[in-house]
């Protein structure tokens, strides 16, 4: 079997990150977690992940910037993004479609479970 592949999730609400690390490592990624978007942008490039779970609202740097400065690297440009926000506005919709996102998931409507389920489709695990 190959090596696992790597989640990075950026989130700032902590309780929910840890969630997420912990799920994505039961169902056999390699998870990471970054607390806002500087620091997800830093380890996006450092890390190269194979997929990133975004949050949209977070302190130093809003998900939407880091997507974009995501796209402007020659690797973060064709990178997975799955943006998992609370913020339900079809402005936020659209700048992150318009940037190349895989999906915009709101975080009410999506089980830790439907979550996995759905970054194992995405990466064929």
């Amino acid at each position: 079997m190959g090596q696992k592949k790597k989640i990075l999730i950026v989130d700032d609400e902590k309780v929910l990150l840890e969630l997420l690390v912990s799920k994505m490592k039961q169902n056999g990624f390699a998870a990471i977690g970054a607390r806002d978007g500087d620091e997800g942008l830093q380890t996006a490039l450092a890390e190269r992940p194979d997929l990133i779970l975004l949050d949209i609202v977070m302190p130093k740097m809003d998900g939407i910037t880091v997507l974009k400065k995501l796209r402007q690297d020659k690797w973060g440009k064709n990178v997975p993004v799955i943006v998992l926000s609370n913020l339900n506005t079809a402005e936020a919709v659209e700048k992150s479609l318009e940037n190349g996102v895989y999906d915009y998931l709101v975080k009410v409507d999506y089980s830790l479970d439907d979550l996995a389920a759905i970054v194992k489709k995405k990466l064929g695990a």
